[in-house]
């Protein structure tokens, strides 16, 4: 936890210097929104470049705190090295959205799936990682109330969709071929795992409960 603490004042400490020294060259008015098509449909004011770095410190400061909440505390430490990376990651990703910004409202116009689809197979890639070691908790994984009423329900839906999860991060990156339909590769392999979270644990819970009565 130590030394993911420490990279994260890294991360935060380096968005503020960049934000600082890059927020007198953009204009007024910088790009902030990415329609489908990778096209710019939304501008705000440029003071908004220096929420990225807040937006930084307070994901990862809440991410920080959920072991200290749940109820479950004792399992999140069962796999608390897995969850410490996940923080890092979000961070690095949030960071990564965050310098594509800049680099775009500075007139480096980089292809926005290229930029975007590598970083967000990551993201799931490691997701999957996370979810095939995670504990029963009540913050973090797949919380269904069947996953939360029954540990082998949780184990059986957080192993099979970590495997999922690590797919879908790879038919992410088909996007980058097909880069007028990149968001649907991305976000629909992402929808379905979830949908299919739900009703895989809803039918091992009922399995199970079967099993236990006969």
């Amino acid at each position: 936890m130590k030394m993911a603490k420490i990279v994260i004042v890294g991360i935060a400490f380096l968005s503020f210097i960049i934000a600082i020294y890059f927020y007198p060259m953009l204009p007024e008015k910088i790009a902030s929104h990415w329609n489908a098509g990778g096209k710019v449909d939304g501008y705000v004011p440029k003071i908004w470049i220096l929420s990225f770095p807040l937006l930084i410190v307070i994901t990862s400061l809440a991410l920080f705190t959920i072991p200290k909440v749940d109820p479950l505390k004792r399992n999140i430490e069962r796999f608390r090295k897995y969850y410490d990376r996940f923080i890092i990651i979000i961070a690095m990703f949030l960071f990564w959205i965050y310098l594509f910004v800049i680099l775009w409202n500075l007139g480096i116009k980089v292809n926005t799936p290229i930029a975007i689809i590598p970083a967000c197979a990551i993201l799931f890639y490691y997701f999957g990682i996370l979810c095939e070691n995670a504990k029963r908790n009540w913050f973090i994984g797949i919380r269904t109330p069947w996953t939360l009423s029954n540990e082998r329900v949780w184990n059986r839906t957080h192993k099979m969709c970590g495997k999922l999860f690590k797919v879908a991060s790879v038919i992410s990156l088909i996007g980058m071929v097909f880069q007028s339909y990149a968001i649907f590769f991305v976000l629909i392999p992402v929808i379905l795992v979830a949908i299919y979270a739900i009703i895989y644990s809803y039918f091992e819970y009922q399995k199970l409960s079967r099993a236990s009565n006969i």
